[in-house]
């Protein structure tokens, strides 16, 4: 049985009011100071349940910050940061916001973030390019390269990299070849996998055997594995999940989440959950273990990389 501590706690949603999922109406008014009060508070509740793994960055608002001004008054050696650079979070907590962060891989980029970034150490244990691309070619940046080579031989923590869109698993091999000084450069990797989009299944044993960490995150699809009016086309997909939600005694986010862990390989996998209901059931992943015909089941709800990624664009900042 897999233990809680294999659940991470991906900041994104405590960091900032507005983040890419399903559409939910909000009643209340935001408050900054609130906002940040919660976000607080939910890192104390997730350590208090067990979790030790916090993924964050500077593009999720707040969010680091929270975890630079958290992790002083904790005196644990067993608390695991990740940050990544590469967003910069421009929304300023305004719900009205066009554009919530702007990405930029550049060298400049890379220094600026890590010179707030590197207050994490020596709790910070992994530092990421955020959702690397070929159009960016930061793959291919030899100066981003050698410094991130340097400051992972210089501080002896993980270099890895985020991915997003249909073409990450090209990302993924892209990012294996990489090396400087005849070494590989990337250690981890943090990748969209789910229900849904179920690509990086083609190459996680691979990942394995190279023996680098496998993160996941959206592990509950931005939402669309939960039923939805909007999303008759799932509704096959619903019911299985229910059936499987219903046996174990479990909500949906469970059976989800336990999937990830179940059908391949993975280090940790992020819980999104912004408040401490979400959490406690999203934890509840370590009481039972999907059988393999029931992994066999929820296999078989995947669809295309462009089909999931061309409806994840359509999700908006809410």
């Amino acid at each position: 049985m897999s233990k809680i501590l294999k659940i991470g706690l991906g900041t994104a949603a405590i960091g900032r009011p507005q983040y890419i999922n399903i559409r939910q109406k909000v009643t209340t008014e935001f408050s900054l100071n609130t906002f940040r009060q919660k976000g607080m508070e939910m890192l104390d509740t997730a350590y208090r349940q067990g979790i030790r793994y916090f993924d964050t960055a500077p593009g999720y608002g707040m969010a680091e910050q929270l975890l630079m001004d958290w992790v002083k008054e904790k005196d644990d050696a067993t608390i695991e940061i990740a940050t990544k650079w590469g967003y910069t979070y421009v929304a300023n907590f305004e719900s009205t916001a066009t554009q919530h962060e702007l990405k930029e891989h550049s060298l400049a980029k890379l220094n600026e973030q890590w010179g707030q970034s590197k207050i994490l150490l020596p709790l910070l244990c992994t530092y990421q390019i955020h959702s690397a691309t070929f159009e960016t070619g930061v793959l291919e940046n030899k100066k981003i390269l050698n410094r991130l080579a340097e400051l992972k031989n210089k501080h002896g923590i993980l270099m890895g990299l985020s991915t997003t869109g249909e073409n990450q698993v090209a990302v993924i091999k892209k990012a294996l070849d990489v090396e400087v000084e005849g070494v590989s450069l990337f250690d981890v990797f943090q990748v969209t996998y789910n229900v849904f989009d179920q690509s990086l299944a083609t190459i996680s044993d691979q990942l394995k055997k190279q023996n680098k960490r496998l993160v996941i995150k959206e592990a509950m699809a931005n939402g669309r594995v939960f039923p939805n009016e909007k999303y008759t086309h799932y509704a096959k997909a619903y019911k299985k999940l229910n059936v499987l939600a219903e046996k174990y005694g479990v909500g949906i986010d469970a059976i989800a989440l336990r999937f990830c862990m179940d059908s391949i390989p993975v280090f940790k996998v992020l819980s999104g959950a912004a408040n401490e209901q979400h959490l406690s059931g999203n934890l509840r992943v370590s009481q039972f273990e999907l059988e393999e015909n029931e992994i066999g089941i929820l296999k078989k709800l995947r669809i295309t990389p462009a089909k999931y990624w061309n409806e994840r664009k359509q999700l908006g900042w809410n």
